[in-house]
């Protein structure tokens, strides 16, 4: 994100004096050199290297033994004795099959969670794995396994790390995110009354190169909302499908000659995410057709919408109703309502920039690219910890087209470089270090 942090430095120079800027800057190259000190991110490159085939097997445990939202128990089990092997305090008392790690630096400070999400999902896809699921029907498809790897692996680097942390580190390994349920529920469950993280950071491998961090503040996905119309019985097969026609063709908003809904595009370089230009931004559409059905002498139509601006959303409704009502069917019209709309995840806009600019302070400039867009379809219930702490959702790419590796999430032949753990265990153990170095 190096155009998003220099306008934001433009920002800060404009409010602040030159020499309180250059002091601040100051600040921040002595965080890295001084107060973490440049030998602890030295170790935390070299431990990272001397686990990283640790952490590739157990990924592949986790890839041949998948276990659906719920029934994470075995998943559970690894998880917990590692953390324990590595000498960590483990909670698994909180909902379902989540485990959480305690690290404690030797240093008091404030506390900071990882969130690492466990669930499979359930399908029979392709799988091109030497090591692929032994279990019918269910696949980690999504890159979970992965995630779960470079949590474990951030555990075990900071855990030989730990004279330099100034704090304590909460290892959130969640279950059920798949069914949006898990997050909410350990909440829920009194999760803060037991931990109460100051900051809290996870990810999400994508199908974007592979070792490649991508962040924003704000949005990271559109809003999804799940709309349902609710008429009368009566009106025949043709007249429901040419409203619902019409009702997408009112909803529709995007960049001219653009499909925002081919989620393949984001790593395009003339359209995809990292293009200021980008299709993946200020649009509006409805996913496919109308899935129409009729109960009770009535009929439904229902589809779920993505929209990228928040302040669009309250003006759907009012507009379904006046593209029913305009066709002449005011007196069949009996509801409209979202009848599904989770949150979205929204980056804390002061701790995003707080971490481009250490991820690039001390890994090179290129260590973290723009994010320009929102990803339609795919969300994460990530969102819900984000309502109650401040929080920072990151993509790590996990493709490598040389190779013919694709990591499209939900997609048959889904594979992800597994280079991409050494990256996301290296970067983010050093951004766990730095943020509990700050106030």
């Amino acid at each position: 994100m190096r155009k998003l942090t220099l306008v934001l430095l433009c920002l800060i120079s404009s409010l602040l004096p030159a020499q309180k800027l250059n002091n601040q800057k100051e600040a921040v190259a002595q965080s890295s050199q001084n107060i973490s000190g440049q030998t602890v991110h030295q170790s935390v490159q070299l431990e990272t290297d001397r686990v990283f085939n640790k952490l590739v097997n157990i990924r592949r445990a986790f890839h041949e033994n998948p276990e659906l939202a719920g029934k994470e128990k075995q998943t559970q089990e690894k998880i917990k004795q590692y953390l324990l092997d590595l000498g960590l305090e483990v909670q698994t008392d909180h909902y379902g099959h989540s485990v959480i790690g305690i690290l404690k630096g030797d240093q008091k400070g404030k506390k900071i969670a990882w969130r690492a999400d466990m669930d499979a999902l359930p399908n029979d896809y392709p799988d091109p794995e030497t090591f692929k699921s032994k279990i019918k029907g269910i696949q980690h498809g999504c890159g979970h396994d992965i995630h779960m790897a470079i949590g474990l692996g951030i555990a075990e680097v900071l855990s030989k790390n730990k004279k330099s942390l100034k704090g304590t580190i909460y290892f959130i390994f969640q279950p059920e995110e798949e069914t949006f349920k898990g997050a909410k529920e350990m909440l829920n469950n009194g999760l803060l009354s037991k931990i109460n993280p100051d900051e809290i950071y996870g990810l999400h491998v994508t199908a974007t190169p592979v070792g490649q961090i991508m962040v924003k503040p704000g949005e990271m996905f559109a809003y999804q909302k799940k709309i349902r119309i609710q008429l009368k019985k009566g009106l025949s097969e043709e007249e429901l499908n040419g409203l619902t026609k019409k009702i997408s063709n009112s909803l529709f908003r995007a960049s001219p000659g653009s499909n925002p809904w081919e989620i393949q595009s984001i790593v395009d370089p003339k359209i995809g995410l990292t293009n200021p230009d980008t299709i993946f931004k200020d649009y509006l559409f409805t996913d496919g057709k109308f899935n129409i059905y009729s109960k009770n002498n009535e009929s439904f139509l229902e589809a779920y919408l993505y929209e990228t601006n928040s302040f669009n959303l309250d003006k759907i409704i009012p507009e379904v109703q006046k593209i029913v009502e305009d066709n002449g069917y005011k007196n069949q019209l009996l509801s409209i309502s979202f009848v599904q709309e989770n949150p979205t995840v929204i980056n804390n806009e002061k701790l995003t920039t707080s971490a481009i600019e250490i991820l690039q302070n001390l890994y090179g400039k290129n260590a973290v690219a723009s994010d320009y867009g929102q990803i339609p379809f795919f969300n994460d219930d990530f969102a819900y910890f984000q309502q109650k702490i401040p929080g920072v959702y990151f993509f790590l790419g996990g493709s490598n087209f040389e190779k013919g590796v694709i990591a499209m999430n939900h997609s048959p032949n889904f594979q992800v470089d597994e280079e991409s753990i050494r990256i996301g265990v290296k970067s983010f153990s050093s951004l766990m270090i730095e943020r509990l170095s700050r106030n």
